[in-house]
């Protein structure tokens, strides 16, 4: 989840309808004010155009006069009000993105915990937290390494959660199927144990194996509730390229909410434009990007 940056002025934006309703200041603060209440999301004065392009065609849908009445209705209706915070959301996402991350866990961790014989805090059993999840390959990626490097039979047992805020981005990525020319950024090994190759009418398509689709559970999460409707702790929790979103101060509410999920000693990756250092005193860095909460006493 993270929403389009956009720096153009209005007037020159070329994703503004033609024959828009204008979006007063006001008005576009009531949008600010809310979709920050909601999600979490700081949009700068200069979105304006990036909220007037993403919600001119339900605006058109629902036959609305003005930005402002719209807006009347996602405060009563909380269905739209969903729908208005995902609308500002693009969901950019790729198998293995930021290889560093599935390096370190290859070389580093996996290592440790097959001559361990568990993890770090014991047990095969591994729960691992894709939080922003989009479409499903960040999840199914992990997925991989951990089916390849942790074999069942073995007695490992792998369970992810896949969390996002977008119900529909969350109903695609649970049909673990994308096309065919993303096979080119999951390596060779990973792509042959696990990927189905479609046929007939899926031609063009590849989805993911048996093997893998148990591993996987989702659940929409929205990191900013006081409360999230998670249980457990996890061994590794991906939170990629959403903090950058934040200002600061809901930044350091979701980061508090994360480091109560994430085992001790755990992992927390975060996004490769993304520190946590000032943020936060419950973690310390082991690399770049890679934080593990710090051992008390």
């Amino acid at each position: 989840m993270s929403p389009e940056a956009v720096s153009s002025p209005l007037s020159s934006d070329p994703d503004v309808p033609v024959g828009m309703p204008d979006l007063p200041d006001r008005v576009f603060y009531g949008y600010r004010r809310l979709i920050y209440r909601e999600a979490g999301i700081y949009l700068g004065p200069h979105k304006k155009a990036l909220l007037v392009g993403r919600l001119s065609r339900r605006l058109r849908e629902l036959g609305m006069p003005s930005f402002s009445a719209y807006l009347r209705q996602v405060e009563e209706d909380v269905v739209e009000r969903a729908r208005l915070v995902e609308a500002i959301c693009t969901h950019e996402t790729r198998f293995f993105r930021e290889p560093r991350h599935f390096d370190f866990l290859e070389r580093d961790v996996l290592p440790r915990w097959l001559a361990q014989g568990g993890t770090d805090g014991g047990g095969k059993h591994v729960r691992v937290w894709s939080a922003a999840c989009s479409s499903g390959e960040e999840a199914f990626s992990l997925a991989m390494v951990l089916r390849f490097h942790l074999p069942p039979e073995e007695g490992w047992v792998i369970e992810i959660l896949a969390t996002d805020l977008s119900t529909r981005i969350l109903e695609r990525a649970r049909q673990t199927l994308w096309p065919m020319e993303r096979s080119e950024e999951i390596p060779t090994r990973y792509l042959k144990a696990f990927m189905l190759r479609g046929t007939g009418s899926q031609e063009g398509w590849m989805k993911a194996g048996p093997e893998l689709r148990p591993l996987v559970h989702f659940q929409r999460v929205n990191l900013n509730e006081e409360s999230l409707p998670v249980g457990g702790r996890f061994d590794l929790l991906f939170c990629r390229n959403v903090f950058i979103y934040f200002d600061a101060a809901s930044k350091a509410r979701a980061v508090e909410r994360l480091v109560r999920r994430l085992s001790n000693p755990g992992y927390l990756f975060v996004g490769h434009a993304e520190s946590l250092g000032s943020v936060t005193q419950q973690l310390q860095l082991v690399q770049p990007t890679i934080y593990t909460p710090i051992l008390s006493g």
